[in-house]
Order: C-alpha cells, then structure tokens, then sequence
C-alpha cells in the first residue's frame, strides 16, 4: 500500500502533510510515501480532472489518498491536511507540531525546487527532441546541397538531433521521395527523421525553423515585374498563417533563393503579423561571399582573409557593396602580425579605380553569378546564417542579412 501526497508546490499545508509522511516513513518500516507536485498554475485543472477519473469531491490543496497498487489501482482518498493528521494520530499516535512560519518557509523552499527541477527537465528533454526543420521548394538544388551541411552537426550542434520536412508541390513527389532516401541512406547520426511533405495543410507543424527556397523565374518578356511581386506575395499570403498556426512561436524564418529574398521577409511578416519580425531574416551572404572572393583574387589572397564586407540594399535587386570596413587577414605585404592581425582592405588595394570602376561596375555580373550558382553557394549561406544566429558570428566579424528596419 502507498500513500500519495499531491499538493501545490507553494502550498504551507501540502509542506505540513509532506514532512509527516517523511517521519511516517522513515520511522514505519510499511509505510510508503509517493509525491506528486502541482505547479500552482496547473493545481486546480490538475485536480479538477483527478477527482472527475476517481469520482471524488475535493477542492483544496493538499489531496491525499491510499492505492492498493503501487502507484496505480482504484484509489482510496483520505482528504485533505486535517484529514490526515487525524490519521496518523489514530493509527500511528504521532501528529505534527510544526509551526506556520515554519510551513510557510517549506512551502516556498519546495516551489524554488519544483521550478529549478521543472528547468532542468526542460532542458534535457531539449537535448532528446528533435529540431523541427522545415524547407520549402525542396525539390530546388539548393535544398539537396543544404542537408549534409544541416546534418552534420556543424550548424546546431553536434548534439542536437534534427528532423527534416521536405515541402514542394505534388508534381516534385518523386524528387522529395528520392532526396528522402539518399539521406537515408547516408545514415547521418543527428538526423532523426526526413519526410516529405505535398499537402501543404499539415506544412509547418512544430517547426523551429523555416527555411523559404521558393523563387520565381524571372522572363520579363512573358511577365511584368508587377505580376512577378504579385505572385511573391500569394506565396507569402498562404505560408504566414500556416506558420502562425501550426509552427512554435519562436520559429526562425530565413527567406534565400535567387529573387526578391527581401520582398519574401516582409510579405512573410506582413501576413503574419503574430510572427516575431527579429525572427524573420534574409540572407546576403551568398552576395557577399561573391564579392569577397571577386577582391580576394584582385589582392591574389585567400577568400577567407577577406572579412566585414557588407551588402547594403535590397539583396536580390539593387545593392551596395560596402567595403568602408573590409579587413584582410593573412595578407602578404610588407607589415606581417599575428592571426589576428588585420590590415584595412580599401589601404591595400592601391588600385583605386579599379574599385569604382571595375567592382562597383561590376556588381551586376556578381549578382548574375550569383543566381546561377547550381546550389551550393547559396546553401553554404544558409548554413552560415544559421550557425551563426544559434552559435553566434565570429567576435568582431561583421555579417550581412536582411532584416526589418526600426525607421534608422
């Protein structure tokens, strides 16, 4: 026979019953105690529905009852605080002379220890569920080059497991069923689970993050520029309240592809205004990925030195690349210092034509190279951001997204 003491973790009667029942069972060699602790929020719906299962009439905190079965059977209820004093008194002599200063500090000792237990629970069981990961337009090269980069650790973590909903329209099934399997296949540890997704009703549930592909193919001699921000939007206007819906209410939305990256933000927080707008972003990083690696091979240096180039603008149609804070690191000239070490790039590129003529002139082939990259460039970017917006960016290291302005 147990006995169960259920009460809410600031009540001082449910502290006064508790310390009773740790006598009773330290000192009684058959009497068993079972706990169960009721945040105060979740007390009265928690004993509304015991009471309804075992037809009972209680209404104060604590509740207490015997089971035949340990933890488990038809219980036989014994009552409240008083009632079980009572108990104890008649059965076993014994009572409690606690006082209410006493009860009262208890009370509050067992919910900082029902809250701090509640934190660490929560943190473990975020280390054993998955991250939701849902990508849109799945079927689009990108998405292929992005799961390895998703799927090995680098990006959340390498002990955070991920699960991976690919979405697309039902003409790409058989493309979403084949990148299902290949992945699969790969057996990467982190993954937890891939699945493919046409009904576009069940998109988005649980997620964490939201990775928007979808991209229009620009042909200005079939369409107007109007019809083609027309069609963003009607994209826009069905993912928002999905995602309102059906997503975690701190899900990260990154918008990339290769047109109208930053209309796709906005439109995404304009119909869906309960969406955090710090949680929508744009990616650049492919554009300035391309200019690095364009100034990286007009100084015959490595692209990696080349930090702080920003994109200013509008990512997919008229930007700005600014190299007013450029750095190289590693660059060999006449002044060498340590890895950390930087010189300021616009100071060594002696050339200063060639900046505002050549690079500056030449930002609409970089823009074009950029929108026929296969794929790998642009998930490189996604992965990027993505590390950096859960791990943090380099310190120091400056990185372009789009993001929603305050009015500055």
């Amino acid at each position: 026979v147990v006995t169960v003491f259920t009460g809410k973790a600031n009540c001082p009667y449910y502290a006064k019953a508790e310390l009773l029942a740790d006598y009773l069972q330290a000192n009684l060699p058959n009497f068993r105690v079972h706990k169960i602790t009721q945040h105060p929020d979740k007390w009265e719906q928690w004993l509304h529905d015991i009471c309804e299962m075992n037809g009972w009439e209680h209404r104060e905190s604590p509740i207490i009852w015997r089971e035949l079965l340990d933890r488990g059977g038809k219980g036989l209820l014994l009552g409240g605080v008083n009632d079980f004093l009572e108990y104890a008194q008649h059965y076993y002599g014994i009572t409690s002379t606690m006082l209410s200063e006493e009860m009262l500090d208890i009370a509050e000792e067992n919910l900082q220890a029902y809250i701090a237990i509640e934190k660490e629970e929560e943190e473990f069981k975020s280390l054993i569920k998955p991250l939701q990961i849902w990508i849109t337009s799945a079927s689009a090269p990108i998405c292929y080059q992005l799961i390895p980069l998703l799927a090995n650790g680098e990006v959340f973590g390498m002990t955070t497991e991920i699960s991976i909903h690919l979405l697309d329209t039902d003409q790409f099934k058989e493309v979403l069923c084949s990148i299902v399997m290949e992945t699969e296949d790969m057996a990467f540890p982190l993954v937890r689970s891939i699945s493919e997704h046409t009904e576009i009703d069940e998109a988005f549930i649980q997620a964490d993050v939201i990775i928007v592909l979808d991209d229009v193919l620009l042909n200005h001699e079939v369409q107007s520029l109007e019809n083609y921000i027309r069609e963003v939007s009607e994209i826009c206007q069905v993912y928002a309240p999905l995602i309102e819906k059906n997503a975690k209410s701190e899900v990260r939305v990154i918008s990339s592809g290769k047109t109208f990256v930053n209309l796709k933000a906005m439109m995404i927080m304009t119909y869906g205004p309960s969406i955090k707008p710090e949680n929508v972003i744009a990616v650049a990083t492919s554009w300035e990925s391309a200019a690095k690696a364009m100034l990286a091979r007009k100084l015959n240096m490595n692209a990696a030195g080349v930090k702080d180039v920003i994109v200013w603008g509008n990512i997919t149609g008229s930007n700005y690349i600014d190299l007013s804070h450029a750095k190289l690191y590693g660059y060999d000239c006449a002044i060498w210092g340590p890895a950390n070490f930087s010189r300021p790039l616009l100071n060594m590129i002696y050339d200063s034509e060639w900046i505002h003529s050549e690079f500056l002139s030449a930002q609409s082939s970089l823009s074009s190279r950029v929108c026929h990259c296969v794929g790998m460039l642009p998930a490189h970017a996604v992965g990027t951001v993505l590390r950096y917006w859960y791990h943090g960016s380099p310190p120091g290291e400056i990185v372009s997204v789009g993001i929603l302005t305050e009015g500055k």
